[in-house]
């Protein structure tokens, strides 16, 4: 299974960025994270399968949007506005499979396929 997460870039505080992934034919919950430098990687967003029930962190929550479009096999990360902390590397992952159609983990351990991670560098 390959995950191709794109669009990360060099933006400033308050500008939108749209970070999408490709992931065809995965039918799970798919989810973003991130990793700024020295620190751990944290989670991000998170959607299931049938795009219907979505989680966000609190340092995000109102200012992301996760969605997918199955039909397309693509995830994206709508990010406005932006802010210096908001500077990492995001990586898209798809969870272990589920028989709950709800199920949207925060884990990271809840994640069995990682992408190459996109940079995304916010200046003050």
């Amino acid at each position: 299974v390959q995950l191709q997460a794109s669009g990360g870039g060099l933006v400033q505080a308050g500008d939108s960025l749209r970070l999408s992934c490709t992931a065809f034919g995965l039918n799970r919950a798919m989810g973003w994270f991130r990793q700024a430098p020295g620190k751990e990687r944290e989670f991000v967003a998170v959607v299931n399968r049938s795009g219907s029930r979505t989680s966000y962190s609190d340092s995000v929550k109102g200012r992301f949007t996760i969605s997918r479009d199955n039909n397309k096999g693509t995830v994206a990360l709508q990010m406005n506005p932006l802010k210096p902390e908001d500077t990492a590397v995001y990586y898209c992952a798809a969870a272990f499979a589920n028989p709950n159609a709800l199920y949207a983990p925060v884990k990271n351990s809840s994640y069995a396929y990682w992408g190459q991670g996109t940079l995304v560098t916010v200046s003050s």
